[in-house]
Order: C-alpha cells, then structure tokens, then sequence
C-alpha cells in the first residue's frame, strides 16, 4: 500500500512535534483494517526521523469504543508491547481506560489520532496554541471553584482542586503524557459530590458521542452533589439523551464529569452540519471551539477519579461565562484573559 505524500508531511510534522528522535520505539495500535492509511503514514514519517517502528494491529471487537469496551482489554501481549515504547500513536480509542493508563505509566506517550484528515490538517498544533492552553491549565490548578453561567439559565458551580487538570495542544512530547490530535482545550473535573445548580443545553449547542446532534429545544439539566437528577425539555434531542442513558441501567451514568474551555481558533462549530467528512467526526470540533465551555457527563477515571461508567456524553455550550474563583474567564463565549487570546480575537 502505498502512502499519500500530503499524509506523510502532515504526519512527519506531527512527530516532529513530539520529539520522536533517531533511536526511539514508536509504536502503532489500530485494529484491523481501520485507518490501516494512518498506520502506514506514521510508520513511514517514523522511520524517516530515524525511529524505530511496531505496528501492533489486532482484531475490532464488535461494538467496541473509548474506555471499557475498547479492543486492547484482555490482549497482555499487546500491552506488553505497547509498554517497551517511547511514543504510541493510539488508532483505536482507549481514552478512559485501564489498559491506556498500563501503558502510559511505564513511561511511553501517547497520542490518540482518529479523525478524518481535513479535521487534523486544518487543527494541526503548535507551540502557540500550546502556550495558551498551559496558560489556562495553570489558571485551573490553582483554583478551587469554577462557575458557569448563561443567558439561556446556566448557573452551576463547581468544587474543582481533588482531580487532575488535562490540558489537550495536540502533541505530545514528555513521558507518560497523553494528548489527543483534536484541537486545544483545557478540562478538569468537580469534586465527586461537588456540582451543583441548572445546566441549559440551548438550542444549537451539541450533544456528543455518540448522539452527534445540534440541540433544537433547549434541555434543562438539574445537578444536584454532583448527579444529574432531572432532565427537562429539549424536544427529540432531550428524549434521546434520556432514553440514552437510561439504557445503560446504571445510577452512575447520571454522575457530571469534567468541565472546560475551547482554545482552537481553526476549529468549526458548525462542522457536523457541514462538512461532507462529518460521518467520519467524532465531533472534535465542537470540543474545542474557540471560546466554548465543555460539558461532561460519566466516567471519571482519566482525572483520577472514581466513576468508572460506559455512559459518557460531551456537550459543547456556546455563549457561556465562566469563572474561576470568582474570575471572569469568559464572557459570552468570548476569551478575557490575555495570555490565553489569539491575535486579533
């Protein structure tokens, strides 16, 4: 097979990025023949830099997806493998899963790569936009209440300082770190018991994976120590997702997750109701969006936390306000403080 030169550029740069070196073990987790371009493109960028290559290919498991479900569980060989590297281009999914932190905590990095080209060409990082989002991963760590609000009815607080922060430019580069090629964004999450007040899901903010709609109706969340108690509202949208999680039968599945920001300039709100490579998306766009606030539900565990659950939901909100120890972050969607702004935004 061979390997498209625009992909191998793209590719080679990205390693670039993560400061793969002449010497160093790259390794490559896809399953079947799923994105089997990508692994043959970073295989090829890999080598160029002198390094060395182990593509660890293994079957899909019907059904599989981020955390629990995910191909790797029960392979040890492979995750053996994986752990006698430096650097793992992450082709599957294993955010939110054991087998992910096996790996990453004997050192190797990780980067997890999964959508379409025209999303990573036109989200591709850099150095700047990496500045500006440990800017706002500082601001996080150093504060113990976040606070959102809307003109839609938003206004929930959150107890923040127990988890970890994560901090997403797209690269990585430093041992043990995970990233993902998605856009920049910044996220932490609440105390386990410590969220509380309205969430309003307005018309045209997203729900995520794997609903992948614009909301028409807006959909009033009730949270109270830390769980989502009632869901109001929202027309077809708010029937789907409480019929979504219902269908999991698990009290945990209610449990808010993390919070954050966008930080992305390039990346497109509109890009799911747009772009003919939306099938393809699993709705970065939406994550990262310039001036966003991400809302999350389910598991915990990336953060360190305690709620291992199947049931996850991302769901950007625009126009938001948010706060930090009474600091005003953002104000309608719009980014305040300078060191986290783009040029002329």
């Amino acid at each position: 097979m061979s390997v498209d030169k625009d992909m191998f550029d793209l590719f080679r740069m990205e390693l670039e990025l993560c400061k793969v070196k002449p010497g160093e073990r790259v390794g490559i987790l896809s399953e079947d023949l799923i994105r089997r371009d990508y692994a043959m493109a970073f295989s090829a960028a890999a080598e160029d830099l002198g390094a060395h290559v182990l593509h660890v290919n293994i079957p899909k498991r019907p059904g599989s997806f981020f955390g629990p479900g995910n191909s790797l569980r029960g392979r040890p060989a492979a995750i053996e493998a994986l752990k006698n590297t430096d650097l793992v281009i992450d082709l599957i999914g294993l955010l939110w899963s054991k087998e992910q932190d096996q790996i990453t905590e004997g050192g190797p990095r990780m980067l997890l790569v999964l959508e379409p080209m025209s999303v990573l060409s036109r989200l591709r990082p850099s150095p700047e936009s990496r500045t500006r989002v440990e800017a706002a991963h500082r601001l996080i760590a150093g504060s113990r209440e976040l606070r959102v609000t809307s003109p839609g009815g938003t206004d929930v607080t959150y107890k923040i300082g127990k988890l970890r922060t994560v901090s997403q430019y797209g690269y990585t580069d430093e041992p043990g770190r995970w990233d993902a090629w998605a856009g920049s964004f910044v996220w932490t999450g609440g105390d386990e018991d410590g969220v509380d007040g309205t969430v309003v899901i307005d018309a045209g903010d997203l729900l995520l994976d794997p609903i992948l709609r614009y909301v028409s109706e807006p959909i009033v969340l009730t949270i109270r120590k830390g769980y989502i108690t009632e869901i109001a509202g929202g027309g077809a949208e708010g029937a789907i997702m409480r019929d979504f999680m219902a269908g999991f039968r698990d009290p945990k599945a209610y449990a808010v997750s993390h919070i954050g920001w966008g930080l992305d300039e390039n990346a497109r709100w509109t890009f799911l109701a747009t772009s003919p490579d939306a099938s393809q998306s699993l709705g970065v766009d939406g994550r990262c969006y310039y001036g966003n606030v991400l809302f999350s539900t389910g598991p915990n565990t990336e953060l360190g936390g305690t709620n291992n659950t199947e049931c996850h939901l991302d769901i950007p909100l625009k126009n938001c306000s948010l706060f930090l120890d009474g600091r005003q972050i953002l104000r309608d969607g719009e980014i305040l403080p300078a060191e986290m702004r783009v040029p002329g935004r």
